[in-house]
């Protein structure tokens, strides 16, 4: 088991570190804006479980062996920022249909979907599984039990964490959503911005990568 006093440090470093918007709060915030509420509970949902399934090749080994690696964390990083680039630009694209997003309850369907790319999302996150196979380790001890099971214990903690935070941002940007949507005149801009964060986000990421690798 954990030690207390362990326990008690990183429930401490991990609420700054969700807290601060990184990639899944901003990914959030652009399925907040451009589909709204529901979708983007499910998106904080799809999003958790993925980097859940991170956290399990983490504590296995796999983070280790992708945090030495440079072309295995190349490959994952590209993976990710090609997809979150796709994501926007077709939130972009549909931006138009807003009006009946706004107007009519999102299919089960859509859920599914919606659900189904944040899971790739999460899983596909170079900074969870970064953070994991850096950070996680320095909260475990080897004296006190199984190395993967506090590794396990340790990143629950960090996505129950996540996950109630995520929620809170979902709510407030799709608050600001609906406040935006009273206007016509900006009902598309609603679309367009939520697309253009998912790919800033997208981007950020393959250049951050771009620089890695030089």
């Amino acid at each position: 088991m954990v030690p207390a006093t362990n326990l008690l440090a990183f429930v401490a470093a991990a609420t700054l570190i969700v807290v601060v918007p990184g990639p899944g709060v901003l990914f959030t915030i652009g399925r907040a804006l451009t589909l709204g509420r529901r979708a983007a509970l499910i998106s904080v949902l799809g999003h958790s479980l993925g980097v859940q399934i991170a956290l399990l090749f983490v504590a296995v080994g796999l983070g280790a062996v992708l945090a030495a690696s440079a072309t295995a964390m190349a490959i994952v990083k590209v993976a990710g920022a090609l997809y979150l680039i796709h994501l926007g630009i077709q939130a972009i694209r549909e931006r138009k249909a807003l009006c009946e997003v706004l107007g009519s309850p999102i299919a089960p369907a859509s859920g599914r979907r919606v659900f189904r790319q944040s899971v790739v999302v999460g899983v596909t996150n170079p900074k969870a599984i970064v953070f994991f196979a850096a950070v996680l380790p320095h909260f475990a001890d080897k004296a006190s039990g199984s190395l993967p099971w506090q590794l396990l214990v340790l990143g629950s903690i960090f996505l129950v964490i996540a996950l109630v935070s995520d929620s809170a941002w979902a709510l407030l940007a799709s608050a600001a959503r609906n406040w935006f949507a009273r206007s016509p005149k900006r009902l598309e801009a609603v679309g367009g911005t939520g697309g253009a964060l998912i790919v800033g986000l997208g981007a950020s990421v393959a250049v951050e990568q771009g620089f890695a690798g030089r």
